[in-house]
This record gives C-alpha cells, structure tokens and sequence, in this order.
C-alpha cells in the first residue's frame, strides 16, 4: 500500500537520509567550494542532515537557507532545527531570481525527464558568478536490479513484456548528457564527480522491504503498472534474486553524480 506523505517524510528523516543522501552529499564535501559565499540556497534539502551539518562547517556570518518538496518534511527539518538551535531558514517559498552566491540541488530521486528543470531553476536563482552543484544519479545505476526487472516483467507478461525496465535504463542521463544540459542552463566551468556507491541487502526479502526501494524506488520505476502489479512483481524480483544469488546477499550499484558549474 502507498505511504502517506508524512509517513514518507518520516522515512527520509529516519532511513533515507543516511542511507541515501550521505552517498551523495559526501561529493559536495570533497568537490563544492563553499569559500566565498555569503548566502546559500538548498534546494530540496530533505529534513536538513547535510544542511545542518553545512552550518556547523561554514562561518556563522553566511546565511543558509534550505527548501523541501513537501509540508510534512518541511514540519520534521523545522522541528530539527529548533531542537539542535540551528538559523538554517526551512521553507517551500519560491527565491527571487539571481539571490545567492552558491546554489546546492538535491536531485537524487528526480525523474529524468524533471532533471533539466531542476538544474534550470537552480541556476535561476544563483547571482552571476555563484557556484552551482546539483546531486543526481547517471547512467550506469541499478543495472543488477535493471536485469533482474526485465526478465521478471517478461515472465510475467507485464510492463509490454519487458520494455518498461528498458525504459528505466534508457532514461538514466549520461554524464556527457547532464554537462550538456547544464551548458545549456548558463553555467560555465562545467564538470561531473562521480562515485559509484555499492548497497548491499542480505537475500531478496531484506531487499523488497527496505524503504529505499519498496518507498522510493520501485514505485517510480513500476509507475505504470497498477498496485498490485506492483505488488507481484516486487514479490517475484525477491523470488529471483533468492534464487539468482543463493545464500549470498545482493548488491546493486548507483552511479552518485555531482555536477558543478558556475553561472555566467
């Protein structure tokens, strides 16, 4: 059955954010310059882990301000935030063109097809010359869980025998592919840092049932097919990867991509 939005909002905060997010929000630390920015704008911050931790890194002088997709997660981060009396300033509001001086974009669980609108509004509101980054996942990612799909949704006569996982391959940018469109955006000095990230799940069970990917992924990726097709498929995939795998665990891998730009 699906999740309300604050049960969901309630799994970001308590699986999601260190799960998931800390793959990805790691290449920020290595790879963004946060040097000179006296605002900072983050978009999509989720309940606040790495927004929070930015704060306790940067100097108290630079404002930071963080917004969610959603009321219930935007309650949790705000609620955070008075318990850890953090000024990181939560909110849903929509910022004023060429406002912040570095821009920061979560985009991990972003549709391929609304990437190039996220990376177009963050550079919407980042000041001439800001520093740009936006997380999200390239091609590459899933392919152990991709492979397994297809010959599940082709046994089962589901999915147009199959062309649904094709189209969930497909559909994942290439690096080449996310450069391009940030070019396109207005950003210059355009570069990608990749990692690929590894997660690991005791048998095919411990694999359907983590929210992760019974909450964030599967849904997405089987959005055409009805709930319980969802349900049987999900099933199967655990059936397969039992038998697939054995007494080994199972690992998919996820190619975490940060790019970086500046505004021109």
């Amino acid at each position: 059955m699906a999740k309300t939005q604050k049960e969901l909002a309630f799994l970001r905060d308590l699986y999601i954010s260190g799960d998931w997010t800390r793959r990805f929000t790691d290449l920020i630390d290595k790879h963004f310059d946060l040097t000179d920015a006296e605002n900072v704008l983050y978009i999509n911050a989720g309940t606040g882990e790495h927004a929070f931790a930015l704060r306790e890194r940067l100097d108290e002088k630079v404002g930071i301000f963080a917004t969610t997709g959603d009321e219930e997660t935007l309650k949790i981060a705000r609620e955070k935030a008075a318990a850890l009396r953090s000024d990181v300033d939560f909110s849903m509001i929509r910022f004023e063109d060429d406002s912040f001086d570095a821009v920061l974009t979560d985009a991990s669980f972003v549709r391929s097809e609304d990437y190039q609108t996220a990376v177009d509004d963050a550079v919407r509101v980042a000041k001439s010359g800001a520093n740009v980054g936006v997380l999200s996942v390239t091609a590459g990612s899933f392919g152990e869980i991709f492979s397994l799909l297809w010959e599940v949704l082709f046994n089962e006569n589901l999915g147009d025998h199959g062309s649904v996982a094709e189209e969930m391959i497909s559909e994942l940018p290439t690096t080449t592919r996310v450069e391009e469109i940030a070019a396109d955006a207005g950003l210059v000095n355009v570069k990608t840092h990749v990692a690929t990230e590894a997660f690991e799940y005791d048998d095919g069970a411990a694999f359907i049932s983590s929210p992760l990917v019974s909450d964030y992924l599967l849904p997405v990726w089987l959005r055409r097919l009805d709930e319980d097709e969802q349900d049987h498929v999900a099933q199967k995939l655990s059936e397969l990867i039992d038998s697939e795998d054995g007494s080994l665990s199972f690992r998919f891998s996820v190619k975490a991509t940060l790019l970086t730009g500046e505004k021109a």
